[in-house]
């Protein structure tokens, strides 16, 4: 498997900065997968959904870099994001917030030109309160509940919905949107549920552009894709559909040094609660990570890292700032103090290690800690 990370001869030792890890974001792969999602939605656009920092990747130098690749629109879930993404964008760049606004934001929302996703009658009229206080007209996207139950206007309020927009001139309602729960099994029969709705909701608010898409609609029928689509997860090289893999490049490569080794007799306990015993000589080395660095208490036993492309189990449980690998497999003295041995990279992608986790590629990448060297190439 090709890593896609064209930037990897970059890579500087550790500890030059007090890091024991190299965090490398591949910003021409992130290019490259913004550009091949628009080619596949044309004529729809794609924004990006840069929220949690755009997946732990970096939100102002993430979203910079979309925008000089003809990104507009950017959507974060919570004002305090929006509020600190807004000044490093132009000002014909739009920021949503999904969210909506929790009670007391409209003013700094409006002042900053940021736009809110109501999703309750509550917001609605919070946001219609602000517009006539401030005498101006306020934008807001309005967000459907088509069967996900998380948010979003619901069935039984879209008549009142639709009375209050009647008396509401002073907000432009630009699109319509939804969220579908299942668009990474392209075969749901909950995808096209959700779809008929959001069509049924289209005839009932007319005039308005639908916005459905996320990275696994992307790669549902065209039908899918409505005037804006938004992407996040392909973006940043994670595959978005289950089964069939998606023309994505890997976006991250994380590579992580080696503490020390030492070589242990049958018998020997092996990490917290000795949860595992070696049963013949076995060479061991301790990397500089662990589970507050974003990698898993659940890969104890289970993961693995790799060195000039072999395999290196986790052994006994992962620490918060350490793990035991077995590297009985490589020659003696092939890692030293400060030798980086790989843990995303091409032997082994997001999907990877989100399987060994029982976990999603999402929560690996979004986990992913500070105590690492960043470096954007």
């Amino acid at each position: 498997m090709d890593s896609g990370i064209s930037c990897a001869g970059q890579q500087r030792p550790s500890g030059a900065d007090g890091a024991s890890g190299v965090l490398t974001i591949d910003l021409s792969a992130l290019r490259r997968n913004y550009r091949s999602l628009s080619q596949r939605i044309a004529p729809s656009r794609a924004a990006a959904v840069v929220k949690a920092d755009a997946y732990g990747l970096g939100a102002e130098r993430v979203s910079r870099t979309l925008y000089d690749e003809g990104c507009r629109d950017f959507f974060v879930a919570q004002f305090i994001e929006a509020d600190a993404l807004r000044p490093a964008l132009p000002r014909d760049a739009q920021v949503y917030v999904l969210n909506g606004l929790q009670p007391g934001a409209e003013i700094a929302c409006a002042k900053s030109g940021i736009v809110p996703v109501l999703n309750s009658l509550d917001q609605l009229t919070r946001w219609q309160t602000a517009a006539r206080a401030m005498q101006r007209t306020l934008p807001a996207v309005l967000q459907f509940d088509t069967g996900m139950s998380r948010l979003g206007f619901p069935p039984q309020e879209r008549a009142s919905l639709a009375a209050v927009l009647e008396d509401a001139a002073e907000i432009e309602i630009l699109f319509v949107m939804s969220h579908l729960a299942c668009a990474d099994e392209t075969q749901s029969q909950q995808n096209d549920d959700q779809r008929g709705e959001m069509t049924r909701i289209a005839k009932e608010f007319r005039g308005l552009d639908v916005c459905l898409a996320n990275s696994g609609g992307i790669f549902l029928d065209d039908a899918f894709h409505g005037v804006l689509a938004r992407p996040g997860l392909a973006l940043y090289g994670g595959q978005p559909t289950t089964g069939a893999r998606q023309p994505i490049d890997p976006v991250v490569r994380l590579d992580v040094a080696v503490i020390q080794t030492r070589t242990v007799p049958p018998g020997t306990r092996i990490g917290y609660g000795g949860a595992q015993i070696a049963e013949d000589e076995m060479h061991l080395a301790t990397i500089a990570a662990g589970y507050a660095d974003g990698l898993p208490r659940s890969l104890s036993q289970r993961g693995a890292v790799y060195y000039k492309g072999i395999r290196l189990p986790i052994v006994g449980r992962v620490s918060m700032d350490s793990i035991i690998i077995d590297v009985t497999a490589l020659p003696d003295g092939a890692l030293q103090l400060g030798t980086l041995v790989e843990v995303l990279g091409p032997n082994q992608s997001l999907e990877d290690v989100a399987r060994d986790a029982g976990t999603i590629s999402y929560e690996i990448l979004t986990r992913l800690g500070h105590r690492y060297h960043r470096q954007y190439c």
